[in-house]
């Protein structure tokens, strides 16, 4: 008998109240008041928080009038930095916007008044969707897990399950697989911001039976390490604690570190921005060719050149999953998706204002309706055509 294959893997999770998390939720949150007055704005939001401060910047075109200053201060009180006691509130934070048009060389590629008259892509980059069957979601298991977990701490603090808890807070799983199924969870990781008045002992037993233990559940066993505030302490966090950056959490935002990411993030980028939009279609399709039974896994590039429409290459990787050769996987892919930035944005319906909520626990696997590149609608035509 062969010996088992035997594999840990790794992904982690933040809180909305990360501040990291806090700058891309503003972004997308500009991002969307634009949208609703004028849905052909261009935008490249930026958003820096620390000690006291609000920064947003970065380029916008657009026709809409929006209170920059109270799209921040709404964000943070509903991700709920909404007391003084925390060292940043919503109320009382100094906020500094300074924004500028977009670059007029950019805008007449993304327009088509450049050397290619369709609408081109926003920038060059690679883009990367990514797909498996292991769990509902079409996600690994690790990364699913860990934005359950953060979810579950943000869920407990607001309704007052553990009202000592406060927005920061982080998560990071670590699941065992045997020949490539997932069968138990090696370690568990909360990082849980918290008030000066709880005793570490009474939130290290209160996180695990109240958070760790209803998400993951029977996938403990008694050999599983669960570190809970491991330095002892977490009474100052938030933005003072640690500044915060919109995009430094690309790994969080897709698939946990187990499928590529491009160089670009997400949050903050308008649709024409294909960094956004490109990824967001490259996920729609792996996702459809796992669906369709055409592979277990399913990691597909795509790349553009700046003012270009047509992507200048696409790329399947598999992982040995393939029913099909994967070249006949690329072909349907071809042909029952269109890369082009307009084609993409027109498809998935990208000029609403639904950024903010994509910007904390993940832009994949999520069930929600506004969530138009989850659909898996294409799955029962590419398997007809695969002839499986």
């Amino acid at each position: 008998m062969s010996e088992k294959n035997i594999k840990l893997i790794t992904s982690e999770s933040v809180t909305e109240g990360h501040p990291d998390k806090v700058c891309d939720q503003i972004s997308d949150a500009v991002l969307d008041e634009m949208l609703k007055q004028d849905p052909d704005s261009h935008t490249g939001i930026e958003c820096f928080c620390t000690t006291g401060l609000v920064l947003v910047g970065g380029e916008a075109k657009t026709k809409a009038y929006i209170n920059l200053e109270g799209v921040v201060r709404r964000v943070l009180r509903e991700i709920g930095y909404d007391k003084q006691e925390y060292g940043f509130c919503c109320d009382d934070v100094g906020v500094i916007a300074t924004l500028h048009e977009q670059s007029p060389d950019i805008a007449q590629g993304v327009e088509g008044r450049g050397d290619y008259k369709e609408q081109g892509a926003g920038d060059q980059g690679l883009m990367y969707g990514y797909a498996t069957n292991e769990t509902p979601e079409f996600m690994p298991l690790p990364i699913v897990l860990a934005h359950k977990l953060t979810k579950k701490l943000a869920q407990v603090r607001k309704d007052g399950t553990l009202p000592y808890l406060r927005p920061d807070g982080k998560s990071q799983v670590t699941v065992q697989y045997e020949d490539g199924k997932a069968i138990r969870i090696e370690t568990a990781v909360i990082a849980a911001h918290h008030s000066e008045e709880v005793e570490e002992e009474k939130l290290r037993a209160d996180i695990k039976e109240k958070v760790i233990k209803p998400v993951l559940g029977d996938l403990l066993d008694e050999k599983t390490k669960i570190f809970i505030n491991s330095t002892g302490r977490f009474v100052f966090g938030g933005p003072p604690a640690d500044a915060g950056l919109t995009g430094r959490k690309i790994i969080v935002d897709t698939y946990g570190g187990v499928g590529a990411h491009g160089g670009g993030c997400f949050s903050g980028k308008c649709p024409t921005k294909v960094d956004r939009s490109g990824a967001y279609m490259a996920r729609h399709a792996a996702k459809n060719i796992v669906a369709a039974g055409l592979a277990d896994k399913c990691e597909l590039q795509v790349a553009y050149s700046i003012g270009v429409a047509e992507p200048v290459g696409i790329y399947v990787n598999t992982f040995g999953t393939n029913k099909i050769p994967e070249e006949k996987i690329i072909e349907l892919i071809k042909k029952n998706f269109d890369f082009r930035p307009k084609a993409i944005i027109d498809y998935l319906d990208l000029k609403r204002p639904i950024y903010q909520k994509t910007a904390a626990y993940g832009h994949f696997g999520r069930d929600d309706k506004d969530f138009t590149w989850e659909k898996t609608d294409k799955a029962e035509v590419l398997k007809k055509e695969a002839g499986l």
